[in-house]
């Protein structure tokens, strides 16, 4: 649950430039978190280089792959539906092979290849350089499979394809797999140790990323804030690192600092923190540079000590509150979101008031918040029984919701009045008339177009707002245009 999930994104197809001499095609659609989507465009990247254009017409693929979520039920059983249609276009289409990529890969891959038969090939997280090999493994009739996960693999030599792209955000992985073994998560064994990729190559990627005109990149991982680079290796081997290799380690705090000094002009953000490894150098950071966006997805999950403890999370409500105290002392303007789960098993009506009553001291502006699953292969589905009734976790959720909804949009009403600082995305969904971006807080800003146009940082004066958007008129482009 460390990771974001966007609804509006979920399933889509992705498609890039045509390369001429290329004659397969690729049908990708990811569903999941962004490093699915950002792990999309690597496959893509990969593929591209092996002969493979994409398309959004599942019926002319030559080779489909879904790039699969196992944080949650619905997105399994999603995926499931998905693999029925791909099947029943196979059966008009005999020549089309199906794979599954990603975190429901590696958990379900017996099931996939030999009991339901219902793919070609299984390809986990750290395989993606794997798949002109298994390609070859399918072609000649065989099923193919590698979800082995690496203790090496960040995919740093690989540029990605930006796939359906507006030329303006970016996302650039930095670490992959996750140490934290909460107990309601599946991303440890599906996804494997953590490790981060090298500075250069992510400092690389990002000047590449400049010199086609991208103005904001958002560096990703499980758990951003642990990142350690010390010349490769796990991040859990790090006391093993000889003295040198300590020396000159760079953690986040550096990295972020390196990347918003390299590039004045483009706007960073960061997904996801992990509360126990937020440190007060990375917070200092944020607010030395003004081109590091004021915004930290933290999530917490529980406002109950008790229920942390279960959950093996690495803080107490206590020092969670300390750090909320911390960065809020340092960066008053800033926004916080949040994830968090009702009904974790043995969760008491005591537990849920902790949950709501920490909402209210935190004030987040917007949140993830979801009913407890059990999910398969996770300590909490081993050790646990899932005993809070249906409807007290659905009731405690709408309790939830309805909190963070009236606190969100006090949160929002605060820009009122307010020059705030806009990159523009896109053109307003409501209106044509209208460009739509978000300010450093993360919240989506929509005012008139004028002159202005998609990638330009524009000051915005707000005038209006609704519960999640912000209204209000262009007064001039910001300095970071100079």
């Amino acid at each position: 649950m460390e990771k974001v999930i966007d609804e509006n994104k979920q399933g889509q197809s992705l498609v890039l430039d045509q390369k001429v001499g290329n004659t397969k095609k690729l049908f990708i659609e990811s569903y999941g978190c962004q490093m699915n989507f950002s792990d999309s465009e690597i496959v893509a990247s990969i593929l591209y280089e092996n002969g493979y254009n994409t398309t959004q017409n599942l019926e002319d693929a030559d080779l489909v792959l879904v790039n699969t979520c196992s944080i949650r039920d619905k997105a399994e059983q999603t995926i499931r539906k998905r693999l029925e249609k791909y099947n029943a276009v196979k059966k008009i289409n005999p020549s089309m092979k199906v794979g599954v990529l990603g975190c429901m890969a590696e958990r379900l891959k017996s099931q996939f290849l030999e009991e339901e038969k219902i793919v070609d090939m299984v390809v986990g997280p750290d395989a993606y350089k794997d798949l002109p090999n298994l390609l070859a493994e399918v072609e000649e009739g065989r099923d193919a499979i590698n979800v082995i996960l690496s203790k090496e693999e960040t995919y740093g030599d690989i540029s990605p394809v930006r796939l359906n792209s507006n030329g303006v955000n970016a996302f650039v992985s930095i670490t992959r797999g996750c140490d934290n073994m909460c107990t309601f998560c599946v991303v440890p064994f599906t996804r494997g140790r953590e490790r981060s990729r090298e500075p250069q190559s992510i400092y690389d990627e990002i000047q590449d990323l400049y010199d086609r005109g991208f103005k904001e990149v958002t560096l990703l991982g499980q758990n951003v804030d642990s990142y350690l680079w010390y010349g490769g290796g796990l991040k859990k081997d790090f006391d093993k690192a000889t003295e040198m290799q300590k020396a000159t380690a760079v953690d986040f705090a550096q990295l972020l600092d390196k990347c918003a000094t390299l590039f004045p002009k483009m706007r960073f953000r960061f997904s996801t923190s992990n509360p126990q490894d937020m440190h007060v150098e990375v917070i200092e950071t944020m607010a030395k540079h003004h081109n590091i966006c004021k915004y930290i997805h933290l999530p917490v999950q529980s406002g109950s000590t008790r229920i942390l403890k279960e959950m093996n999370r690495q803080h107490t409500r206590e020092e969670y509150i300390s750090l909320i105290d911390k960065i809020y002392s340092i960066i008053p303007d800033i926004s916080l979101s949040q994830d968090m789960i009702a009904g974790f098993p043995t969760e008491t009506e005591e537990d849920h008031k902790d949950t709501l009553s920490l909402m209210e001291y935190v004030k987040y502006d917007f949140g993830f918040m979801f009913a407890y699953s059990e999910r398969p292969g996770t300590l909490a589905a081993r050790k646990m029984e899932d005993d809070v009734p249906e409807e007290v976790k659905k009731r405690r959720l709408n309790e939830i919701i309805d909190l963070q909804q009236r606190i969100g949009l006090e949160r929002t009403q605060r820009f009122i009045g307010q020059e705030v600082e806009v990159l523009i995305e896109k053109e307003s969904k409501r209106s044509d008339a209208h460009w739509s971006g978000r300010n450093s807080q993360n919240t989506v800003v929509v005012f008139p177009k004028e002159n202005y146009k998609v990638g330009e940082f524009v000051m915005v004066k707000i005038t209006d707002c609704t519960a999640a958007t912000l209204i209000g008129e262009a007064v001039g482009y910001s300095e970071i245009m100079n």
